[in-house]
């Protein structure tokens, strides 16, 4: 199944995703896409529905989720970014999160106040479905709900040169897109098997796959489940391949007027205009 949330003029409506794209009110099955929507009783519950029975709903979307608490984030995951980024290939993953608010897919991304190093970073996130705490690897991607699309949008100078941890330059209002919708794990019989894209102005700036991960998703979730209890609807975005902004010769970094697009196969596609701060 596709999960998604979609905004109307009625206010936001829970959909499913139809085979051909299109989203199905869900809104008399369920009252919202919601953490507790992502426990394996409550997905069986909405597998069961018959999609082509429901109105279709037409907007944009909104966050999948109603109520995103965490974000947990792990950086210098591809070993390639790694060295793009002058930094070793970690020993054990590298845990920051992100504090702002998510959005939609397609909703803008803002650069920041006095920002000049506003970056992109396509990424695979994982829902998590059910509490984790010391899980095995063996038995971690029981945990797991499902997968999306994610652009762990970074500010550089705000990460990287006022001291102090990643956060910071990965927190600004706009920096949290996901989606459009999160696929249950039932669709994604092996996370380390997706390619992954990033486009700015139509230009091809990163391609990956996510074999090549240095910690892959059953390996994340088991580690983080050992420094502190994975609830329902907790998020994780995994890390990004090559060709950010950063990693350029020289740097480039998004503008007003830019446009970004990504995703990842079977996952979904987003698309960000990049527009100037407010005044």
């Amino acid at each position: 199944m596709k999960l998604a949330r979609i905004r109307t003029p009625l206010g936001i409506r829970p959909a499913i995703i139809d085979e051909n794209g299109t989203p199905r009110d869900l809104s008399r099955h369920t009252s919202d896409i919601s953490p507790a929507t992502t426990s394996a009783s409550a997905l069986a519950a909405l597998a069961g529905v018959d999609i082509e029975s429901l109105p279709k709903l037409e907007g944009g979307y909104a966050p999948f989720l109603s109520d995103v608490r965490r974000v947990f984030c792990i950086g210098l995951n591809y070993s390639d970014h790694a060295k793009e980024s002058n930094l070793p290939i970690p020993e054990f993953p590298i845990l920051f999160m992100k504090s702002c608010p998510v959005s939609g897919a397609n909703d803008p991304i803002t650069i920041p106040k006095g920002s000049v190093k506003t970056d992109w970073e396509v990424e695979l996130g994982v829902v998590i479905g059910a509490q984790a705490q010391h899980v095995s690897e063996a038995d971690a991607l029981d945990h797991v709900a499902g997968y999306f699309v994610a652009n762990d949008v970074s500010e550089r100078a705000f990460q990287t040169e006022f001291g102090g941890q990643w956060t910071k330059g990965k927190s600004c209002d706009s920096f949290g897109p996901i989606g459009p919708w999160f696929v249950t794990k039932d669709e994604v019989p092996d996370p380390q098997n997706l390619d992954m894209y990033l486009d700015v102005n139509g230009l091809r700036c990163q391609t990956g796959h996510t074999s090549t991960m240095v910690f892959p998703v059953k390996k994340i979730v088991s580690f983080l489940s050992g420094f502190m209890t994975l609830r329902a609807g907790d998020v994780i975005i995994t890390g990004t391949p090559p060709g950010v902004g950063m990693g350029m010769k020289p740097p480039k970094y998004l503008r007003p007027g830019d446009v970004v697009t990504l995703g990842i196969s079977g996952l979904g596609e987003q698309r960000q205009e990049v527009v100037a701060f407010p005044g």
